[in-house]
């Protein structure tokens, strides 16, 4: 049997929110407000800035006996300060480093499989979903102070796929405290976690009220390297062979394989307007000169690319046709699509589709420099050599992982 994509289910409420500047406000009033259990994943948990006020709410909901259960990603998270970290765990917050990184780095097979979903259920009715990590907008660990705030999205979220969340997270917890158990030749404690792990949490749905009840349709689709190797892939591709009439993407780190680019070519020269919006200001070589060797074929179809200046653009979000929509952690490229454990919401919903695309052709039209395809074409060799260098490091991480992808 084909495997399908989760199918979207309606009765969901879904508030777009931009950067840490709403996200945060909105995710510390939920966690101050739990009851009964916090869950949180993210890929960085930085106490710079406005990152220590989610801290303070997660130890405040510990010491009033809330469980409290977080996993950071063991290379995103790698230099956190420990009277931080012990401080939360001395408040009674459960804390993991998902697969910290061994004497070789992420040369070792298997190390390029991170964490990079950002995902928090409070007390398994409200959702957070998105490319934010617990990080200030104004601040980066690599490059200090920014001048303006970095552009990225999240979602919260009530109605049915919160639980889907929820077992989420927790299959990932218990799978983590198996393998805890089982190295530290706590056996029959590994056993038990990981055989937990494949049965469904037993928190119950939450309640929906019937007043007023949203009506959006919504799914929550996931990457890892078990059932759900293709689902953010295949949404995309899906998504973008039925367009009619617009395409925008906004993405971090765009590195597409074959696919995704015949698919965002074909779509242009069919009569569709795609706009891509990506990374303009330096921030990995790796991840910054990788993409640009598609961009020729990809402006001689007809695709505008307008690069992002005022800060690091940080967004994995598209708009289609004004209807179906995506925000979620997942870049376009081999790292999220092969590798990594994702977490996207897809949505179809005028008011929501609307709302972002709003915001992205704000960022388009006001905050961009449009790349025109003559001065692509005459870029400099040194440029083009660093591009070349770029995508050999690309293929080589991918073949030490064992996987192709260019």
């Amino acid at each position: 049997m084909a495997h399908r994509i989760p199918p979207l289910r309606g009765g969901h409420h879904l508030q777009l929110l931009e950067g840490s500047g709403e996200l945060f406000p909105s995710m510390v009033s939920t966690i101050d407000g739990a009851l009964r259990e916090v869950r949180m994943e993210t890929y960085i948990f930085d106490f710079h800035g406005s990152g220590v006020e989610v801290a303070y709410a997660l130890e405040r909901a510990a010491r009033r006996g809330v469980t409290v259960q977080v996993v950071v990603d063991g290379v995103g998270s790698d230099d956190l300060p420990p009277a931080s970290v012990q401080r939360l765990r001395l408040a009674g917050v459960h804390w993991h480093v998902y697969s910290p990184p061994g004497p070789l780095g992420l040369l070792w097979p298997g190390q390029w499989r991170r964490l990079h979903r950002k995902l928090c259920v409070v007390d398994g009715a409200v959702g957070y979903c998105g490319g934010i990590n617990i990080l200030d907008d104004l601040h980066d660990p690599n490059h200090g102070a920014l001048q303006a705030p970095r552009f990225d999205f999240a979602v919260r979220v009530t109605g049915p796929l919160v639980t889907g969340m929820q077992e989420t997270m927790e299959k990932l917890w218990r799978r983590i405290e198996a393998v805890r158990h089982l190295r530290s030749a706590h056996l029959a404690g590994g056993l038990v976690s990981l055989r937990a792990s494949g049965t469904r949490a037993a928190m119950p749905p939450p309640k929906v009220s019937s007043h007023g009840l949203p009506r959006a349709r919504a799914a929550l689709l996931l990457r890892d390297n078990f059932r759900n190797r293709t689902d953010i892939e295949r949404a995309y591709l899906r998504a973008i062979g039925r367009a009619r009439d617009e395409i925008i993407i906004a993405n971090a780190y765009f590195v597409p394989g074959g696919r995704m680019r015949r698919a965002l070519e074909m779509a242009a020269r069919r009569g569709v307007r795609v706009h891509l919006l990506l990374q303009g200001r330096y921030e990995y070589f790796m991840q910054y000169y990788a993409s640009r060797p598609v961009f020729g074929a990809l402006l001689r179809a007809g695709v505008e690319i307008t690069e992002y200046e005022p800060s690091f653009l940080h967004a994995k979000v598209a708009v289609v046709d004004g209807q179906w929509a995506t925000v979620g952690s997942s870049n376009l490229d081999p790292l999220s699509l092969l590798l990594a454990r994702e977490a996207n919401l897809v949505v179809e919903d005028k008011a929501f589709a609307r709302r972002l695309r709003d915001r992205l052709m704000h960022a388009v039209e006001h905050d961009g420099s449009r790349m025109e395809a003559k001065a692509y074409e005459s870029r400099s060799r040194a440029t083009r050599a660093k591009e070349r260098l770029a995508l050999v490091v690309v293929r080589l991480a991918l073949a030490i992982q064992g996987k192709k992808y260019l």
